[in-house]
């Protein structure tokens, strides 16, 4: 495994766990908070660096099935964070967030845990 895979394969852990934690804070409370934002835009930020650094170790290029995996839920969680700082500044961080944008943080959460996952497998998969 190149070193570029190594060290994006270690940041997107810490993307999954910013996420994690601002998906649950998210999901209990149904409000969105600065720590909420916080969590959410530091998972984008380190997913967006872990997707580069596995682009550049990659040798099978930018086209496959987990990279267009990978860029849809990327997609997905960028878009989330957009709308749950959207909503926070909208209407502060007291408003509880909408059932449709607390099931859109759901489903692209999900979306991306799955992605994670996968991608997690296919290394295994291709090591074994």
């Amino acid at each position: 495994m190149k070193i570029y895979s190594m060290i994006g394969s270690l940041v997107v852990i810490f993307a999954l766990i910013s996420y994690t934690i601002g998906f649950i804070m998210e999901q209990r409370k149904k409000i969105v908070n600065s720590r909420v934002l916080l969590f959410f835009t530091l998972g984008v930020v380190l997913d967006i660096s872990a997707t580069t650094l596995m682009i550049m170790g990659s040798s099978k290029g930018m086209l496959t099935f987990h990279g267009l995996l990978g860029y849809s839920s990327l997609l997905g969680m960028c878009t989330d964070t957009f709308l749950l700082w959207r909503h926070n500044v909208k209407n502060g961080s007291e408003v509880k967030v909408s059932r449709g944008l607390n099931t859109y943080s759901l489903v692209a959460y999900g979306w991306w845990v799955l992605a994670f996952i996968t991608g997690g497998l296919m290394v295994a998969l291709r090591y074994s």
